[in-house]
């Protein structure tokens, strides 16, 4: 069964460019060590919500967007074995070090579909 890896990142506006290009350079290595596939997403209609919401989950910050994206593998132990890879990469040495976000208000987790893959 297909398993799913999801993400909230909030992104400064000003460092979206260098996002996209982190953004572009972590799927080529999440497919090249067999993810099937990688989907990034630019908050566009994410308002700040009174209890819940997106912004409010990543402490979002005036000039900040909301990025929700998700990766997809065959299974659980087919995602196990891609991020050993994807973490062993050197190419992610380089992500780790210039990250144009802060990581530690990242949400992620991962998750077993039961409808629609």
């Amino acid at each position: 069964m297909a398993y799913v890896d999801g993400f909230v990142i909030p992104v400064p506006a000003d460092k979206l460019r260098e996002y996209k290009a982190l953004a572009r350079l972590c799927a080529q290595v999440w497919k090249e060590h067999r993810a099937l596939t990688s989907v990034e997403c630019i908050g566009e209609d994410v308002p700040y919500g009174t209890l819940t919401s997106f912004p409010r989950a990543v402490q979002a910050k005036e000039g900040e967007i909301v990025v929700f994206s998700w990766i997809i593998y065959e299974s659980r132990a087919s995602r196990d074995a891609v991020m050993e890879k994807v973490m062993a990469d050197p190419r992610m040495n380089a992500v780790k070090e210039n990250s144009p976000f802060d990581g530690k208000r990242m949400i992620f987790g991962g998750f077993e579909p039961f409808l629609g893959l």
